[in-house]
């Protein structure tokens, strides 16, 4: 029996069930989700894209009640590397999400930078390398997000390295955390989207401990991993190709790391996240029931 891991506060997300988007015919319908995460034993949902789950307050409080869920953070996408000319925008765009997820007594933030290669088309958005000026951007405009979102929805930002975004490989993380204050931006820890990008989750929370506000836990199909890289492969069709894998099958083992982040003595979310966007309607719920038992015999 593995020790109890009892830090750790584990739930999944509408990415998990194939929602990328607010709304997309391929997708399943909210209710089904959240009748559906209920079902397979998690009791922490997040918002997922800002649309999807009701926007009224009142309404979502009353569909998560009375399936025993709570909202653990809400989920926003910025371009702060393009300088102060898109605060205006930004701002427009985290308040709405910051509010309702404020309203649903959840406490974080995620923030995902904005993706330089289009994860539909494939398509080459800007240069994968920012330049000096555009990193400065980037970590000052993270710093004062985090400080506006605190003073104003009292919410902690935490930063989601991501495959396809300025904030990727274990190079880009250590220069984002260095280079960023821990009282206003910590980090949203996915151990699928690090190992895609040739991180070690574990090695990362063992020297970047404090930083480590939230996790996201996928895994990657090493062999699929591999031909992506060899074949420079965008995301999107990296997913569609089965790159994020069910657990145990994948990188990096998931044991371990709850482990190390136990070893903080912090409580810390764990979010499963299995992207699977487009799938068919009945494929998530059997994966979903089986990663929860799978996690509780890691003992989360």
């Amino acid at each position: 029996m593995a020790p109890a891991l009892d830090r750790i506060r584990v739930g999944s997300a509408p990415d998990s069930w194939g929602v990328w988007f607010p709304d997309d015919p391929v997708q399943v319908p909210w209710e089904r989700f959240l009748d559906e995460v209920a079902e397979a034993g998690y009791d922490w949902i997040e918002l997922g894209p800002y649309g999807y789950l009701p926007t009224d307050p009142a309404r979502l409080t009353d569909e998560i009640n009375k399936r025993n869920l709570k909202v653990s953070a809400g989920t926003i996408f910025t371009g702060l590397h393009r300088g102060p000319a898109v605060w205006e925008s930004t701002w427009q765009h985290v308040s709405e999400v910051a509010a309702l997820t404020q309203a649903m007594g959840a406490e974080h933030l995620v923030v995902i930078p904005s993706f330089w290669r289009d994860d539909k088309t494939a398509e080459i958005l800007e240069p994968p390398e920012l330049t000096a000026e555009q990193w400065a951007h980037l970590t000052k405009g993270m710093e004062r997000l985090g400080h506006e979102v605190k003073e104003t929805f009292g919410l902690d930002i935490v930063v989601h390295p991501h495959a396809d975004t300025h904030i990727d490989t274990e190079a880009h993380v250590e220069r984002f955390l260095d280079s960023t204050d821990s009282d206003l931006v910590n980090l949203c820890l996915d151990t699928g989207h690090y190992a895609y990008c040739g991180g070690d989750s574990v090695k990362l929370i063992e020297t970047y401990g404090e930083r480590i506000g939230y996790l996201h836990l996928k895994q990657v199909d090493p062999e699929i991993l591999a031909d992506v890289v060899k074949n420079e492969i965008p995301f999107g069709p990296a997913v569609q190709r089965g790159v994020m894998c069910e657990p145990p099958a994948g990188v990096p083992a998931l044991g371990p790391v709850l482990e190390a982040a136990q070893k903080l003595n912090v409580d810390l979310f764990a979010i499963v996240e299995q992207d699977m966007y487009p799938c068919e309607p009945d494929k998530p719920m059997p994966i979903a029931v089986r990663t929860r038992k799978f996690l509780r015999s890691c003992g989360a």
